[in-house]
């Protein structure tokens, strides 16, 4: 019986996952064997694999690469230093809340910090440096693009170091280490899932950008995200546009897959040790 009423409150679950996850998938699939004038063909695969996307597709992953690297080195010490702070929880809200704030609001806001009579070129002015080209260059994207990601870097890497057992780093103190040695022969090693889930966080929605580097870098960085848009809003092109889409969600399936960590109970056993 309980097994029974337990099925019953999937249904609801397994409805949203059919209608805005699979069904989806099957359309964006259906048109990728589409050309522009609505025919069945294959030619969008081929074309796919022609320089010009598969350069595209390299540098989406360079930046999105580049983006979770940047992440990971900015989210890793404040995830280390909050966790060490004694109201952690307020500094972790402060931390998220910028997330909560509409995506477009911000590209704005960093617009106008960016433009060549902002607040930025106002102080370099003052400075003595002189007034820089800061907005479409590859700097503003990539520092609007670390911005908007930190915090989905830095909660899971939060949430694994709050899980080690504070014995453990006690343990390597009493036994001669260092901060820097218990950092990485103790810490680091403890909060490895957490940062792979905070990678994936950050790579896979890097990978499909196409708002920033329209807005921050003006179109100077095309991404598989970006042509993603050019192909449905103005070439109308929904076959071409598609079967990219079709690769991203391979390219990210494939992501998952690999960084799918198998010691999640890694902490446990040190524990229960």
């Amino acid at each position: 019986m309980e097994s029974r009423s337990r099925n019953l409150y999937l249904i609801p679950y397994g409805l949203w996952i059919v209608v805005f996850v699979v069904a989806p998938l099957i359309l964006v699939f259906y048109y990728s064997m589409l050309d522009i004038n609505g025919k069945w063909t294959l030619a969008n695969y081929t074309r796919f694999f022609t320089p010009v996307y598969l350069k595209m597709a390299i540098k989406s992953f360079w930046y999105a690469l580049l983006i979770t690297a940047v992440s990971l080195v900015v989210a890793y010490p404040a995830a280390l230093a909050i966790s060490r702070t004694r109201h952690k929880q307020l500094w972790l809200l402060l931390t998220v809340l910028p997330s909560w704030i509409n995506l477009l609001l911000k590209a704005y806001a960093f617009i106008g910090l960016f433009s060549a009579h902002g607040p930025v070129n106002a102080m370099l002015a003052a400075l003595g440096v002189g007034p820089r080209q800061i907005m479409f260059t590859d700097f503003s994207f990539l520092f609007v693009a670390v911005y908007i990601f930190v915090p989905f870097m830095i909660l899971p890497i939060f949430n694994s170091i709050e899980e080690i057992s504070p014995s453990l780093i006690a343990a390597a103190h009493d036994m001669g280490a260092s901060e820097w040695v218990t950092l990485r022969r103790v810490i680091f090693p403890l909060t490895a899932n957490g940062v792979k889930s905070g990678c994936r966080a950050v790579f896979i929605p890097a990978l499909s950008l196409f708002m920033i580097t329209r807005l921050i870098a003006g179109n100077r960085i095309i991404t598989l995200g970006t042509a993603i848009e050019q192909h449905f809003l103005v070439t109308q092109d929904w076959g071409m546009g598609s079967t990219i889409a079709v690769f991203l969600v391979i390219a990210m399936g494939l992501i998952m897959a690999l960084t799918d960590g198998t010691g999640s109970g890694h902490v446990g056993r040190e524990r229960r040790v």
